[in-house]
């Protein structure tokens, strides 16, 4: 996976706005066709709500190619969880290991149990995931979760599904 590329992932600094802005904008036009047409803009994250985030608490690490951010992936606590928030790899990296690596490092940033969400139709994500170990959680506790941990309009709840890791299927295994 990472043969011959040198990538290597730190935490986000202060100076790694711009860059982090410009590989979620980016990378999410590679899925742009799994988000609903209604829900799509442009830019898909203004720099506004890319500030909001980090002052809600998503600490974000980076992989980076030579020097050069190439992926973002953000980790939020919230209550008695940790999310896996805004996870993007610039197309050219995409599988050649950036987003396993971005993972790893997050997961071992947590001790306790991760979710993440993201659009139902992103089967790719969500694959990627699943070969991670993450598991879908069943419709009788996605909308709870999404409505608990996160703040989404409405049509974006419609729209997405629920991930956990094995700390969040563990405690929760009777109603997946």
């Amino acid at each position: 996976m990472t043969e011959g590329l040198k990538l290597s992932i730190r935490a986000y600094e202060e100076g790694d706005f711009e860059a982090a802005y410009a590989v979620i904008n980016d990378a999410a036009m590679s899925f742009r066709e799994t988000i609903p047409a209604d829900r799509w803009h442009e830019p898909y994250m203004p720099g506004e709500e890319l500030s909001s985030e980090i002052a809600a608490g998503v600490r974000f690490s980076c992989a980076l190619m030579e020097g050069r951010i190439v992926g973002v992936m953000g980790l939020q606590r919230k209550d008695d969880v940790d999310l896996i928030r805004h996870a993007y790899v610039v197309p050219a990296y995409q599988s050649h290991g950036a987003g396993a690596m971005l993972l790893k490092h997050v997961t071992a940033l947590s001790e306790r149990p991760i979710l993440l969400g993201t659009w139902r139709a992103n089967v790719r994500a969500i694959a990627f995931y699943a070969r991670h170990g993450y598991q879908l959680v069943g419709e009788d506790h996605r909308e709870r979760l999404l409505r608990t941990y996160w703040s989404i309009p409405e049509r974006q709840i419609e729209e997405s599904i629920v991930m956990a890791d094995e700390r969040w299927i563990g405690l929760h295994a009777a109603g997946r």
